[in-house]
């Protein structure tokens, strides 16, 4: 039987400061501006200077804690060396501040060419597929056309620039920093090619949003995708990673704390995607439903605004995996034009 998680540490390093989980290893945080506050990025001792895993976003703020940790705990030596995890903002926002002062970046290809389209494709106004993805979500009509006048999220909001030219990572492959060995292995879901690192010398993995305590990483269907079948994608990665999990190792995370226990985490990160698919569908051999009608039974917990985006993206995931599965079928529109879905006979 898997072993309980624990939490070596209970408490997280506060602005500006560093807690050493390893030799040669500082777990630092950045601050975010959203319900999940924070993001956890690391620091491993790289001869006369740092790589560092992951940066928080390009903001003043983030800056200014940067210099702190720069001068502090860094001890003034340079960054040589940027990895991120992912492409999403949170996880690679300053890198191009890091380059710029000399840093190389490495990243698998998807995260990277993810990363430079989103940057340069700054909108003043949702476009008209984002609109009529909304629309057929479910969406009501009169936050949609709240959205539809609002400028929405961009990249280059938080993201710096990213140069030319990177270094890439591939599955399976040997990485060499932080005086350790690291073997490459790649997660899809929350993130289209997602790395994670396993140290081949002691018990450390690297797990940005693929490896989380307590909380699960969001599976988004978006415009650019509307058939996209991240649920599918997250399930086959955590059956890949539970053959490589052990209960020593220590994980560090994206977010949270880090952790022990890592078989029964895998577990319960697929046992939580069953079985909402089940609820779901269970739901649906009763009304149909669009993706927005999901949420009771999805969240089971109320919604608001601000999280709205992010529950909607989440129940297309799960509608679009039922429905490849054969599990569920369109059955037409309602009156505003979210489609509807019903339980397969």
């Amino acid at each position: 039987m898997s072993a309980a998680i624990r939490y070596p540490w209970e408490t997280a390093p506060t602005n500006g400061e560093a807690v050493q989980v390893a030799e040669g290893v500082l777990w630092m945080r950045l601050p975010l501006p959203m319900k999940l506050d924070h993001v956890n990025v690391y620091a491993f001792e790289d001869g006369d200077g740092w790589t560092l895993v992951d940066t928080g976003f390009d903001n003043g703020k983030a800056r200014a804690i940067w210099q702190l940790l720069l001068d502090g705990p860094l001890a003034g030596r340079p960054v040589n060396r940027v990895i991120a995890t992912h492409h999403h903002p949170d996880h690679l926002g300053l890198a191009g501040w890091f380059m710029d002062h000399g840093a190389a970046f490495w990243t698998t290809r998807t995260a990277w060419l993810m990363a430079r389209m989103l940057v340069i494709d700054e909108q003043q106004a949702p476009p008209p597929e984002s609109i009529a993805f909304w629309r057929a979500a479910g969406m009501p009509p009169g936050l949609l056309a709240q959205r539809a006048a609002e400028r929405p999220f961009n990249f280059a909001d938080c993201v710096h620039p990213i140069p030319a030219g990177y270094r890439r990572i591939v599955e399976g492959e040997m990485l060499h920093f932080g005086g350790r060995s690291w073997k490459v292995a790649i997660g899809n879901g929350h993130a289209p090619e997602h790395a994670t690192f396993w140290s081949m010398d002691d018990d450390l993995v690297i797990g940005g949003d693929q490896l989380l305590p307590g909380i699960s990483p969001n599976l988004g269907v978006y415009p650019t995708e509307p058939e996209a079948d991240p649920v599918g994608e997250w399930l086959e990665s955590c059956g890949r990673f539970a053959k490589m999990a052990e209960d020593r190792h220590l994980i560090l995370p994206g977010h949270k704390l880090p952790f022990t226990g890592l078989p029964l985490r895998l577990a319960q990160m697929q046992e939580n995607h069953v079985a909402a698919l089940d609820r779901v569908a269970a739901a649906m051999a009763d009304s149909a439903m669009t993706a927005v009608d999901c949420f009771p039974v999805l969240f089971k917990r109320p919604i608001g605004t601000g999280e709205f985006g992010l529950a909607l993206v989440e129940s297309v995931a799960h509608i679009n995996n039922l429905a490849r599965a054969c599990r569920i079928t369109r059955a037409g529109t309602n009156n505003h034009g979210g489609v509807l879905w019903r339980a397969a006979a």
